[in-house]
């Protein structure tokens, strides 16, 4: 089985990934595609790397049982996906935290307002492979608990749940 768990930069994919305590491996996508050069190369005005989806899907072809992390995670094959969301006010002041800049941290927040991924991500996968979990009053491993609920099929899909689109206003 593979899980991807995606969602807006910011959410705390990472961190609740480092957490779960399933026998999975878990797969932190960007960091392969930056140290395998998994790129087609760079967009100037963003200051990212462009991602080659195909070269990642082959790599990523024969491998089972694993948590695939990214933002970019519901791109991909996968038997569940779990997209993590937060209050759009908490992606951004997060991302600016992290040394984002002011435009790309509110990128982030409408595209979280917006459920970008989460509609990437029910397209892609079907509303039935699709678990919302909302990070943003939660700790990291209550998050990361509720994963490993997912994982486990213990866990029923719940594509919709999440709403912030009042951030808009």
């Amino acid at each position: 089985m593979r899980v991807a768990v995606t969602g807006t930069p910011g959410t705390g994919k990472t961190t609740a990934t480092d957490l779960l305590v399933s026998d999975f491996e878990v797969i932190h996508l960007n960091e392969v595609i930056r140290e395998r050069d998994l790129t087609t190369g760079r967009d100037d005005e963003r200051d990212t790397l462009i991602t080659d989806l195909d070269a990642v899907a082959s790599w990523l072809d024969d491998r089972e049982d694993v948590v695939v992390e990214s933002h970019l995670a519901h791109e991909f094959d996968a038997d569940r996906v779990i997209v993590l969301r937060c209050a759009p006010e908490v992606i951004e002041r997060r991302l600016r935290e992290r040394g984002e800049s002011a435009e790309s941290a509110r990128e982030n927040a409408e595209s979280e307002a917006l459920d970008v991924i989460l509609g990437h991500a029910v397209q892609n996968h079907g509303e039935d492979s699709v678990y919302e979990i909302d990070t943003t009053d939660r700790t990291p491993e209550s998050v990361a608990a509720e994963i490993d609920a997912v994982i486990a099929g213990e866990r029923e899909p719940s594509a919709g749940t999440v709403d912030y689109t009042d951030y808009l206003r």
